[in-house]
């Protein structure tokens, strides 16, 4: 009769314990410092997204187009080479459209007018990155302001109820330890954000500075050869 009165009792709990906290419930025992770390991590990924889809887009550098580019140069026509460039439609193309325009002007005025056109190219590739650095530092501290808030607010209800008890801490132990968590969770993917992407602008960059140096091998060879 007692084993049937306890699986009785285990069975009526049990719908009660798998009711459990949602993840939007638990979010919301926050307070109001989730509302900001909501914004921030939708920036986050509105900008990791937008950034790696323009590098992607802007940073192709393909072998095949050099190799057009060269033999375009080393027959003489330029037009139909910088016509190339102008088709690709990304860093690459723009770079070496604007070094062809310079040929016949020194080799040196070349290089410059591709490590210019260079950084300008690698700084509109970062544009937004760097609040990714910023978020990657806010986000955290904002928790932390979640977790000073969840404090006062313990020692709040401690002081109108007159109680020490785990009921009466449990509410601000709650705002501490969400926002704190969210707080990370949303640095930590900004920063890894910030840093992969500039991996991948790294990339690029090597990239096209052996492009480059293949670029202006041709433009010397019929100088060598005089």
């Amino acid at each position: 009769m007692m084993l049937l009165q306890a699986l009785t009792d285990s069975t009526a709990a049990a719908p009660v314990a798998a009711q459990g906290l949602s993840i939007i419930d638990l979010l919301a025992k926050g307070g109001w410092v989730m509302l900001p770390l909501g914004l921030l991590f939708l920036a986050t990924l509105f900008l990791i997204i937008e950034r790696f889809l323009g590098i992607g887009a802007n940073g192709k550098i393909e072998p095949q187009f050099v190799d057009n580019v060269k033999d375009f140069i080393q027959q003489g026509n330029l037009k139909s080479a910088e016509s190339s460039c102008r088709n690709q439609r990304n860093a690459a193309g723009r770079i070496l459209e604007r070094a062809i325009g310079r040929i016949g002007y020194p080799i040196k005025d070349i290089e410059t007018t591709i490590e210019n056109a260079s950084q300008i190219e690698i700084q509109r590739m970062e544009g937004n990155l760097p609040y990714l650095g910023v978020i990657a530092g806010i986000a955290p501290m904002l928790g932390f302001v979640g977790t000073i808030s969840g404090i006062i607010r313990i020692f709040y209800d401690i002081s109108i109820s007159n109680d020490f008890n785990i009921s009466t801490i449990a509410g601000g132990m709650y705002e501490k330890m969400i926002t704190s968590g969210s707080g990370l969770i949303i640095g930590l993917i900004a920063y890894a954000g910030y840093h992969l992407l500039n991996m991948k602008i790294d990339r690029f960059a090597l990239r096209l500075q052996m492009a480059a140096s293949d670029f202006l091998d041709v433009l010397q060879k019929p100088v060598a050869a005089k």
